[in-house]
């Protein structure tokens, strides 16, 4: 199962792209609030929510997706509920994946020491005890996947499916959504 987290101020296209390619790679995905049913996001799209955070119950197999969006972060960060998920995925050996301003929520709670990791540019310093990789889109450390912003959604959501599936998996969908044209994969 991917769980991707919801919270007040989130950036849309960073839940929704990587939600929309997991989707048609077959994944099962739960789009999780953390207050609300509803949540809004930073450009005023409000969004339904599969779940309540207190209804998600991790296995090693799961991910965890947490979008950007600096409201959302906060939001996040300010939610001991929320911390507590990450911390718990962390713990039970899930993907933890985070594009924009999330992957900084990972490094405050000090799950990204050693590691490589991206972000959105700027906010590198608090990517606390990273090895900080920010010429990257999309950056895959062990279970950890980082990304640094909205025009990385596609790539990172890509990053998920290859983690979860295979690369092939990740090439049938962005041929299929004609994202890169050329050969098709699957005849390849």
């Amino acid at each position: 199962m991917v769980y991707i987290l919801l919270a007040e101020g989130f950036e849309e296209m960073e839940a929704l792209v990587p939600a929309d390619l997991l989707r048609r790679a077959g994944a099962e995905v739960a789009l999780v609030g953390l207050d609300a049913p509803v949540i809004t996001g930073s450009h005023r799209i409000s969004v339904s929510t599969d779940l309540r955070l207190e209804d998600v119950s991790l296995r090693p197999s799961d991910m965890l997706v947490l979008p950007g969006g600096l409201g959302g972060v906060m939001s996040m960060k300010a939610s001991p509920s929320a911390t507590d998920l990450i911390r718990n995925a962390h713990r039970t050996g899930c993907w933890l994946a985070a594009i924009c301003a999330a992957p900084t929520l990972l490094g405050q709670l000090g799950i990204l020491k050693g590691r490589k990791a991206v972000c959105y540019p700027g906010m590198e310093d608090q990517l606390t005890d990273a090895i900080v990789t920010a010429d990257q889109a999309v950056v895959t450390d062990g279970k950890i996947i980082t990304s640094r912003a909205a025009g990385s959604a596609y790539e990172f959501g890509f990053a998920l499916i290859s983690a979860l599936f295979d690369h092939q998996k990740s090439e049938e969908v962005r041929y299929g959504i004609k994202y890169r044209f050329g050969e098709d994969p699957v005849k390849s």
